[in-house]
């Protein structure tokens, strides 16, 4: 028995040997724990700055910053008679008729494509889907639902014609500036 004591005891006290473990061993073991605890901290920190971007994302005001729906669509003297405009950027169309200014919205009552004042068959037509309309923006051909929306038309006090595209009319109305 003393035999096999000396040689375990031989083997623990090699040269080179600490304890039980040798230095390659605690080593690797602490840099396996310090990547563990690294990959940890930075799992929190990735976390707290989604949470933290969240917080910000619901405390934040959302607000949609629209055009005002009435728009200044110019002098009555700009528009000869028997013509109508187009305006894009508002997406409405001025008509001075026989009878006065009206407006029509130019967005198709089909799929909200921005139809196109065709003079040469004095029609209002979407390039789209092929939905035609007459002046008045009744519907002629195509598969639009509805015609175009008659919209409110005043005279303001400095002489403008102001369209208010919140505003769709039941009936029609002409503003007749003089």
């Amino acid at each position: 028995m003393s035999e096999a004591f000396n040689q375990t005891t031989k083997i623990a006290t090699l040269p080179g040997a600490t304890g039980a473990r040798s230095a390659e061993e605690e080593c690797t073991d602490c840099s396996r724990r310090k990547f563990f605890a690294r990959l940890g901290m930075g799992s929190l920190v990735v976390a707290g700055a989604g949470a933290g971007l969240f917080t910000y994302e619901f405390f934040s005001p959302n607000v949609l910053f629209e055009s005002s729906p009435i728009v200044k669509a110019g002098k009555p003297e700009q528009f000869t008679p028997d013509t109508v405009t187009l305006d894009p950027q508002s997406g409405i169309y001025l008509v001075h008729s026989a009878q006065g200014f009206y407006a029509l919205g130019a967005i198709c009552t089909h799929l909200g494509c921005l139809t196109a004042w065709k003079q040469e068959l004095d029609m209002i037509a979407c390039p789209c889907h092929g939905s035609r309309f007459n002046r008045e923006g009744i519907k002629i051909a195509g598969p639009a639902p509805q015609p175009l929306p008659w919209l409110k038309v005043t005279l303001s006090d400095d002489g403008f014609l102001m369209v208010d595209r919140s505003n769709i009319l039941k009936a029609k109305e002409f503003v007749r500036a003089v």
